[in-house]
């Protein structure tokens, strides 16, 4: 079996393992994975090991496996995890994982396995986060044939923020505009004009725009109403995601059928179409926003 290689191609794997089980698994199997994606819409859905689902942010996040008996979600550092709902029933006796086994009948607590995930993410960014290399010695001489790494120029007194992996800068959850423009500052090479252009482009747009940052995404919002934009940066373009997207004109090309609300669309260096993004985002404040 050859896996599929890129995240849609995989998102329309998982659609077809669901079709294949049409009794009470396909059903559980379904719902699961909307709540993997309402608890972090960043999450990237892969298959491995020979047709295994997976969910990822910064790393695995879980799997998900269908059985005769059982739907099974195998978180990977589970152990680490709090669980005061306690789901984990399964995988137990070892140090790493732990595992949910859904059975028919059973409901699943859906706040507490959302939080479940978005524990599991934070623990991932967590890890994923640049270790600090100890100062070399006083009079220890560099490397042979090594080059100096030039520091990227902030503002006086600005905190830089670490990037992680992708080149997606790590920053503190809070609210307001300070935030966001940390993370903007935090852009590497062109994405940071970008990241600069967005926001403009929103706050030109929309006056009362509500800023944050959370999981490592700025958030656009209207206050009482809820978030109706949020982008996040990876290696080769920032994805913008519409949390309301299905309904906007027209629909932001990415997404996956499993993706009822959320669709994106990635933009790539020097492909920023402002005005079809300053339609959209006057389309989205005039819908009902995402509440985590």
């Amino acid at each position: 079996m050859n896996n599929p290689t890129t995240p849609e191609a995989a998102s329309k794997f998982i659609d077809e393992r669901i079709k294949d089980l049409p009794d009470w698994r396909g059903k559980a199997f379904a719902r699961v994975r909307e709540l993997i994606h309402a608890a972090d819409p960043e999450i990237v859905e892969e298959v491995k090991w020979r047709g295994v689902p997976v969910f990822s942010h910064a790393g695995i996040v879980c799997t998900g496996e269908t059985y005769k008996a059982a739907v099974k979600l195998t978180f990977a550092k589970g152990a680490a995890l709090k669980d005061p709902a306690k789901l984990f029933n399964s995988s137990l006796e070892g140090n790493t994982r732990r595992a949910i086994d859904i059975r028919e009948g059973e409901v699943l607590d859906a706040e507490a396995f959302k939080a479940l995930i978005q524990a599991a993410v934070a623990d991932n960014l967590r890890s994923s986060a640049p270790k600090s290399k100890s100062p070399p010695k006083a009079g220890a001489k560099a490397k042979s044939g090594a080059s100096e790494a030039k520091p990227i120029k902030v503002r006086k007194g600005a905190k830089f923020p670490v990037v992680l992996s992708g080149g997606n800068p790590r920053i503190a959850k809070a609210d307001g505009d300070a935030s966001v423009q940390a993370y903007v500052a935090g852009m590497l090479g062109w994405k940071r004009d970008l990241g600069k252009r967005l926001d403009a482009l929103i706050v030109r747009n929309v006056p009362n725009v509500r800023k944050a940052v959370k999981w490592n995404s700025p958030l656009y919002g209207i206050e009482g109403q809820g978030w109706f934009l949020g982008f996040h940066t990876f290696t080769h373009y920032v994805r913008v995601t519409f949390f309301r997207g299905p309904a906007l004109r027209p629909v932001p090309p990415g997404g996956t059928p499993k993706s009822k609300d959320a669709r994106w669309i990635d933009i790539h260096q020097d492909d920023l179409d402002e005005a079809q993004m300053a339609t959209w985002v006057k389309q989205a404040t005039a819908l009902p926003g995402w509440v985590p």
